[in-house]
């Protein structure tokens, strides 16, 4: 049975919040989300991304009964877009979290990633106990972000990449909260 959500708090950092979607946000998503090079280190979004998929993500995000909280970063206080990227929680049992994320290429290399994933782990809003993550293993960029905020390094998995149609190798990631 999924768990139901009722608040998701909007998270502050140094250079951009993390506030649940909004129905405008879905240009500015769909823009990085179609950019071929996102599509491939992500395991669920298709390329080429069809028409009325981000509305659909974030009618989901936006449902009260969803299992995953989604967090749009928005940097347009600091002069920065309104939706630099994603990152989601993924509720799973036993008081456990996946993270997932990605950020638009004009801002890789800047930090972004890994002030959000620290930013989620340390307000920690689904309460829990161990974090979990992957990175696809030719994608070296979110393992760093992964291991420079503090996650260890699991093992070898797989996982389906739509975007790629085929399953490819990963590096899982945990966490303890210390909860």
């Amino acid at each position: 049975m999924q768990q139901v959500i009722t608040d998701q708090p909007t998270l502050e950092c140094p250079r951009f919040v993390m506030r649940p979607p909004h129905k405008s946000d879905a240009g500015l998503i769909a823009m990085y989300a179609s950019d071929e090079r996102v599509a491939r280190d992500s395991r669920a979004i298709p390329h080429p991304l069809p028409p009325g998929a981000v509305e659909a993500m974030i009618d989901r995000a936006l449902s009260p009964d969803r299992g995953e909280d989604t967090y749009v970063i928005d940097g347009s206080a600091n002069g920065h877009a309104e939706a630099i990227g994603v990152i989601s929680l993924n509720r799973m049992d036993r008081d456990q979290t996946e993270v997932f994320f990605w950020i638009a290429p004009a801002f890789w290399n800047l930090g972004f990633a890994t002030e959000a994933v620290r930013t989620v782990i340390a307000a920690n809003p689904t309460k829990a106990i161990r974090f979990f993550a992957e990175s696809f293993q030719d994608n070296p960029r979110s393992a760093r972000v992964l291991t420079n905020c503090g996650f260890d390094y699991l093992g070898d998995a797989e996982a389906f990449s739509v975007a790629r149609n085929t399953t490819v190798p990963t590096w899982t990631y945990t966490r303890s909260t210390g909860l």
